[in-house]
């Protein structure tokens, strides 16, 4: 057999895919070295948020139990089925270990669960862990206390001016309403189709009404808790904006994209942005009024938890075609600060 001279030490022999013992060697110490690696590389798990969804069904009582799905939106497992009362409020324990929840059998009678996020170790507690108890509802965007449609000692319509400009020195927000002009008069759509979104590095400035998708804005939300108006986790840029629609269908909220100058409408009514903190993402609670139950003429307010990516595209976690209503929700994310966001039901 006809031997090749080795000029790189890959392979020794005329058979290239049977090589021989040196190249072996070489390539075994090479698979026990990436595996060592391997064994010594933390994995980050990947994030999951529990659910309490009540699917609303044509007949008999419908019941809230826990569902468990992955952040990218892949449905993982249903984790309780008892339909003796209302799942609700299910959060994560700090560690990720656990999920606890309240089990309502009516308004004056409360049981606390916890069970694990792999479906076992379902068992009720004699009372809810301090954690549980201290747990609040996470920041969200919402219309904020000083809201300025309200405020009696607050300047009237078409006489407001505020300027906002986002922590990253990047743009500003100019919110000047035109006096006498019939949409900025009043709380409505078309409202802010004056105000300005101005690109302090370029010096270039754009109207609302100008922008693909607006519809009205009236005021900026406001991170409960915060001094916060705008959601910057690059490539994620956002401002977001109520407007009263009607009293039939009440108010909705918009995602001002900063990147790509559109307004983006949450929902078919109102919603609530949760931001992620560390991540181009946030969740949002939706709220959608007359959505039909299936298999009847009925319709039902509905309420969807919703996450939400840096391209705006958004994944709900809910079957698809439901009237559902979430009791509560909460993600658990291994690596990031805070490690767990909840949404709790009681703290609508």
């Amino acid at each position: 057999m006809t031997i090749l001279r080795r000029p790189s030490g890959v392979v020794d022999n005329i058979h290239r895919f049977r090589q021989t013992g040196l190249v072996k060697w070489k390539f075994g110490l090479l698979v026990s070295a990436l595996s060592f690696i391997a064994a010594i590389t933390p994995v980050q798990a990947a994030s999951e948020i529990v659910v309490a969804i009540r699917y609303l069904q044509a007949q008999g009582e419908s019941h809230a139990h826990l569902f468990l799905y992955r952040e990218d939106g892949k449905f993982l497992r249903q984790l309780t089925k008892d339909d003796s009362g209302q799942d609700r409020d299910p959060i994560f324990a700090p560690d990720g270990e656990t999920i606890v929840f309240t089990h309502e059998i009516t308004e004056e009678k409360l049981e606390y669960w916890s069970i694990q996020p792999s479906g076992g170790g379902l068992k009720r507690l004699e009372t809810a862990p301090d954690w549980y108890a201290a747990a609040k509802t996470s920041p969200y965007f919402a219309w904020p206390d000083e809201d300025l449609s309200t405020e009696t000692s607050a300047p009237a319509f078409g006489e407001r001016s505020p300027h906002r400009l986002s922590p990253d020195g990047s743009v500003e927000l100019i919110l000047s309403e035109v006096k006498g002009d019939e949409a900025d008069s009043e709380n409505g759509p078309g409202h802010g189709k004056h105000y300005l979104l101005r690109d302090l590095k370029s010096g270039k400035e754009v109207e609302f009404g100008k922008l693909p998708g607006f519809e009205g804005a009236v005021d900026q939300l406001k991170l409960t808790g915060h001094d916060d108006r705008f959601l910057l986790e690059p490539p994620l840029r956002l401002a977001f904006f109520g407007v009263h629609l009607n009293s039939t269908d009440g108010d909705t909220d918009y995602a001002l994209d900063l990147n790509g100058k559109r307004f983006v409408r949450l929902s078919t009514n109102w919603a609530a942005p949760f931001p992620l903190p560390g991540e181009p993402a946030f969740l949002a609670m939706n709220y959608s009024r007359y959505i039909p139950i299936p298999g009847t003429k009925k319709t039902a307010n509905c309420s969807y938890v919703e996450r939400w990516d840096a391209n705006l595209k958004k994944l709900r976690f809910a079957r698809e075609g439901t009237a559902a209503i979430a009791y509560g929700a909460s993600m658990y994310r291994p690596g990031k600060t805070p490690a767990v966001i909840s949404i709790r039901k009681s703290g609508e």
